[in-house]
């Protein structure tokens, strides 16, 4: 099938919806890489600091999809922010995901406490655009004061913004900043993800009533039914799994649609609460790590 795009403010087509590999074990991403690409997956999301970059490449390299149908997506870790180290990060990832060029290269976090490191590493992604190593280049878990900084000295705006966005957490204030730029919202734990059970927050996102009763009009799972409200509110969605049925399961959400008293049904159920770590507890000092080299 035809996956739907996407166009980014610099004209480059995304896929709307992407595989993830977070929390994917080295030894189980390969395997769950190329079942989402037998699947009919395009866009693949990893990042340096998930440590299963090589095995992305090793996935990508066996499946033998032509380059040019697909979007590699990767992000540059806290460690390695700072103009030259931002470069050599690129080498890096390149190097492990076996490419000469990225589809689409991010800055993983704010880090709010070296904001200068942080804009120094944009100036990074600006120079590997320029030089045309990367198509496009963006930016995650960016809230308004982190993107208004970077805007007031950015010579390229971001075409992604990488969040925690799912029907209980919806930021709209980030969303609606980012689509006044023109800059593409993209969820990450679209579902909830990886804190569906987090104690005190509710147990499990796919327990949900509401969207369980959705599902069941469609007769579809509740994780499709919240993966394709990502798609109508005109999102990219990047879930994960390394199940098989899962994989295939959370690509088939493009045969239905949810009517629009169903998207507001499912829009009410914002509760405000993130349940993935809050951008300003992101420091070198309890996060930073040594990237390995290539």
């Amino acid at each position: 099938m035809t996956i739907p795009t996407l166009t980014l403010n610099n004209g480059v087509e995304l896929p709307t919806l992407g595989f993830g590999v977070y929390q994917a074990a080295p030894d189980q991403t390969a395997a769950a890489v190329r079942e989402a690409l037998r699947v009919g997956y395009r866009h693949i999301d990893t990042a340096a600091a998930y440590l299963n970059e090589r095995e992305v490449g090793q996935a990508i390299a066996e499946a033998a999809v032509p380059r040019d149908e697909l979007f590699l997506e990767t992000k540059v870790w806290i460690s390695d922010y700072g103009y030259d180290e931002t470069l050599h990060a690129f080498d890096k990832s390149a190097a492990k995901l076996g490419v000469d060029q990225l589809d689409l290269l991010i800055l993983h976090q704010p880090l709010p406490t070296a904001f200068e490191r942080t804009l120094e590493a944009y100036r990074g992604l600006e120079a590997l655009y320029a030089d045309g190593r990367v198509r496009a280049i963006g930016v995650s878990n960016f809230m308004p004061e982190h993107l208004r900084r970077l805007l007031d000295v950015a010579g390229v705006v971001p075409t992604v913004n990488q969040l925690e966005i799912h029907p209980f957490f919806q930021q709209r204030e980030v969303l609606a900043l980012d689509d006044e730029h023109g800059i593409v919202n993209q969820a990450w734990s679209p579902i909830g993800g990886i804190t569906f059970y987090r104690e005190g927050q509710g147990g499990s996102t796919l327990d949900d009533p509401t969207i369980a009763q959705i599902a069941a009009a469609h007769g579809k799972s509740s994780a499709q039914v919240m993966l394709r409200w990502h798609v109508q509110h005109g999102r990219s969605a990047i879930p994960k799994s390394v199940t098989p049925h899962r994989i295939a399961e959370n690509f088939d959400v493009f045969d239905f649609e949810l009517g629009a008293d169903e998207v507001a049904r499912i829009d009410a159920l914002d509760a405000g609460v993130r349940r993935g770590p809050e951008p300003v507890a992101i420091t070198l000092e309890r996060f930073g790590m040594p990237i390995p080299e290539a």
